[in-house]
């Protein structure tokens, strides 16, 4: 049996961060009830610019597995009683509306709470519930240039970039789920849920972990790297002969270990680079003066090289050479849904493995109220039953 097998959980979210927070519980094995609006249900169906076979766009598909869906119109007082039936069965609920809609619609906190004392209520949004900010809409590229990320990203003197992976969305769904099992954990002690809320700019800063240090360690504010690290150097890309690839000499014993393969052992009597603290202080001077040196072999000669001498190095992948790699196949990363419009689709798989309760494939991503009635079917025997 799965680890969360037995839980339910509604899913009153859309697009990202709400949708992975919930399919991450469902491939754990809680049952996940999707909730959307009719005709076009959650908006990341008609999304992005292309498709497969269907309507539903590959974005909807990535993020909503191991899920059942039913439509229901918040606003329609018999959907509305639906919903309550719904809530007094639930474990969990997640919503991702800007703070004070979820209210509005009748399926706030206080309001499901005296329903079902025992709901666990994950509430996502931009900036939170409270404070000057909480009002303004939240998107991941927002959260990202609000919280600091994007003052320290990309190249210095270039215009501003953000991060290409979404990390105040996804890292504001990860947050939320290590709170919703936390509460659950907590259920079992007192016997009631909680309110459990993230939002895409504390999890932005919640991530910032080097950046703040950084910061409160020197009075300024950090500035843009490229793809250098900011507590150790060398540590960053750079050219071979034909191409770019990464390397780590993240302490003493790898520098030493580096400049042995570079054949540039004198490097360490420079006073500028003779330990970690000098050569962060002076790492676009150590990075040129190495740079000659690494345009001289191919990327293969360098990480293998590099390797064979234990020092972290590895080639920069596109994402079809990373998924088609030997390692991503062995560790799984890599599976087909089937689906009943699209045949099968590719997906991701699961990024953490539990080695006596795996996570399964279930489901595939509900077509809009595909488990409606089923859905109903089930309330009206749980009424039944419970009557």
């Amino acid at each position: 049996m799965q680890p969360l097998a037995g839980l339910r959980v509604l899913d009153v979210s859309q697009v990202m961060a709400g949708p992975f927070a919930c399919m991450l519980l469902g491939d754990m094995g809680a049952d996940v009830i999707k909730v959307e609006p009719p005709v076009v249900g959650d908006s990341s169906r008609r999304s992005m610019g292309f498709r497969l076979k269907g309507d539903d766009s590959p974005g909807f598909l990535a993020l909503n597995r191991n899920k059942r869906s039913i439509v229901l119109d918040l606003k329609d007082p018999a959907d509305r009683d639906t919903f309550d039936a719904l809530a007094k069965t639930a474990d969990i609920l997640v919503e991702n509306g800007r703070p004070g809609v979820a209210d509005r619609l009748g399926i706030g906190y206080e309001r499901l709470r005296a329903l079902n004392p025992r709901l666990i209520y994950a509430s996502i949004s931009g900036f939170g519930p409270g404070g000057p900010w909480a009002a303004r809409p939240g998107y991941d590229l927002i959260a990202q240039a609000m919280s600091g990320i994007m003052s320290a990203v990309g190249l210095p003197g270039h215009e501003p970039v953000k991060n290409g992976t979404p990390v105040a969305d996804l890292g504001s769904a990860l947050f939320a789920v290590y709170g919703i099992l936390s509460a659950v954990i907590g259920r079992e002690k007192t016997g009631e849920g909680q309110l459990v809320t993230a939002s895409l700019f504390e999890a932005a800063l919640g991530l910032s972990i080097w950046e703040t240090a950084e910061y409160w360690g020197t009075g300024q504010s950090p500035k843009p790297l490229g793809s250098a690290n900011r507590m150790s150097a060398p540590y960053q890309a750079v050219a071979a002969s034909d191409g770019w690839f990464v390397f780590a000499a993240a302490n003493q014993k790898l520098w030493l270990a580096l400049l042995q393969v570079m054949s540039l052992p004198e490097l360490n009597d420079d006073p500028r680079f003779g330990d970690n603290s000098v050569r962060v202080a002076n790492a676009a001077v150590l990075i040129d003066t190495l740079r000659p040196t690494f345009a001289t072999r191919t990327v293969e000669q360098w990480v293998s090289g590099l390797l064979a001498a234990g020092v972290p190095a590895g080639p920069i992948l596109d994402y079809a050479q990373s998924l088609a790699s030997d390692h991503a196949a062995a560790r799984q990363m890599v599976q087909d849904i089937p689906h009943p419009v699209e045949g099968s689709f590719k997906a991701l798989g699961f990024p953490v493995k539990l080695s006596a309760t795996p996570q399964q494939l279930r489901m595939p991503p509900p077509l809009l109220d595909q488990h409606g009635a089923e859905i109903k079917a089930e309330l009206e025997a749980f009424v039944s039953t419970d009557g």
